[in-house]
């Protein structure tokens, strides 16, 4: 047997059928019309987001990161729950507007940005992260083609990493960002040929759940910023803290105490440093906010034994949910939360059994010896932790099997 990840608590059982929203999982597959199903339950998007604010100092602003999940009416919904969006490509930029977020509280990061998407993200009037002084060159010609001020940040590669961090998006070679001893003359640079500079992006880390790296990590990237902007000779608009925040997906995991990062947080934005006073600042977080909301359905197919062991065969598979199959930025595969839906909370079985999808490929595996009640063909399985980096983080077209179904509860 080899052990999961907590489920989250936010998830009860009517007569042992899972409730998502307060609704049947079986229902909502009704509702659907199929497996395998997404449901995201925006309460608990709202929730996060109140703890987040009733934590964080009021001057910081919640930023979402787009890719964490582009579900449109999700998008819509956040929207109106954070104060700006985080986008990676020119299709996030045009579903951003789509969503109804105003263009100058986008920002728009990425190692590869094309010139296309330079021209329409200037032209729309969102803030780009330049991640290297090519792309500063590029930005420039690109807003003399459309007749605009660009609107430029410069995303910093740190000196320093998140220790402990799922993964590492500063200190070291990186492709990500400007390098620290650079960052400032870029900065200078594009001030000097005109453009709107809107400050500074810094990215240490992501999926920690360690509140004193967190701690560390934030006054290390203020001081930086405090650096860099004394070297440019000017206040930058804002700074972005990055994010950082993880979530507890595996054995062993707790959950992450953002309380004493807001008090600590609090406490470094009263002693800042003149150059810092007039600027805002912002985290910008993904997973934290939306990872918890989702399940992903999928029905048992079929239950099957080979060399006495057990495998659950579902209409599912690392084609929807790569990140649950160990596939998706891990080293160790470990398995995430999951559940039998209509029998949430029943006891179970002596032996464990292996849940695979239902692609041709050994490393469709979505858990790995796991304890759940007797299962059998027709009922429904439920991974939780789905709420990001779930579709549009997995390999939809392999095999030619059907996209996912997605439901927003709320």
């Amino acid at each position: 047997m080899k052990p999961m990840g907590p489920i989250p608590t936010w998830f009860g059982a009517e007569e042992n059928m899972l409730l998502i929203g307060g609704c049947g999982a079986a229902s909502l597959v009704d509702e659907a019309g199929d497996t395998p199903l997404f449901v995201y339950d925006m309460g608990i998007v709202e929730a996060q987001v109140r703890r987040f604010r009733q934590a964080m100092p009021d001057a910081v602003h919640l930023h979402y990161a787009m890719k964490a999940n582009p579900y449109a009416p999700l998008l819509a919904r956040m929207a109106g729950q954070v104060d700006g969006f985080d986008i990676a490509s020119g299709g996030e930029l045009e579903m951003a507007l789509s969503a109804g977020m105003a263009p100058d509280r986008i920002s728009f990061a990425g190692p590869g940005k094309r010139r296309d998407e330079l021209e329409a993200a200037i032209f729309a009037g969102v803030t780009i992260n330049l991640e290297s002084e090519g792309e500063g060159r590029r930005a420039l010609a690109a807003a003399e083609k459309v007749g605009k001020t660009p609107r430029l940040a410069v995303r910093v590669n740190p000196d320093f990493d998140l220790k402990g961090s799922g993964m590492k998006m500063g200190g070291g070679a990186k492709p990500f960002g400007v390098d620290a001893d650079r960052a400032a003359a870029l900065a200078r640079a594009m001030i000097d040929a005109g453009a709107d500079w809107r400050g500074w992006h810094i990215f240490a880390g992501s999926q920690n759940l360690d509140p004193a790296a967190i701690i560390e990590t934030q006054a290390a990237t203020i001081a930086l910023a405090a650096r860099l902007s004394d070297a440019v000779g000017a206040s930058p608009p804002l700074v972005n803290l990055g994010g950082g925040f993880g979530l507890p997906y595996f054995p062993g995991d707790a959950a992450l105490d953002i309380r004493p990062v807001g008090v600590a947080l609090d406490n470094e934005l009263d002693s800042l440093p003149d150059i810092l006073r007039g600027s805002d600042f912002a985290i910008e977080l993904g997973r934290w906010l939306v990872g918890e909301a989702g399940v992903y359905l999928t029905r048992v197919v079929d239950v099957k034994t080979s060399q006495g062991e057990t495998f659950v065969v579902v209409d599912g598979g690392l084609h929807h949910q790569l990140a649950a199959s160990g596939n998706f930025g891990t080293v160790v595969r470990r398995n995430y939360p999951m559940a039998v839906a209509n029998r949430f909370g029943a006891a179970v079985a002596g032996d464990p059994v292996t849940v695979v999808g239902c692609l041709c490929t050994p490393i469709d595996r979505l858990g790995d010896k796991v304890s759940l009640p007797p299962v059998e063909e027709g009922d429904l399985i439920a991974i939780f932790l789905a709420g990001a980096y779930g579709a549009s983080a997995s390999p939809t077209a392999f095999l030619g099997h059907p996209s996912p179904r997605e439901l927003l509860l709320g």
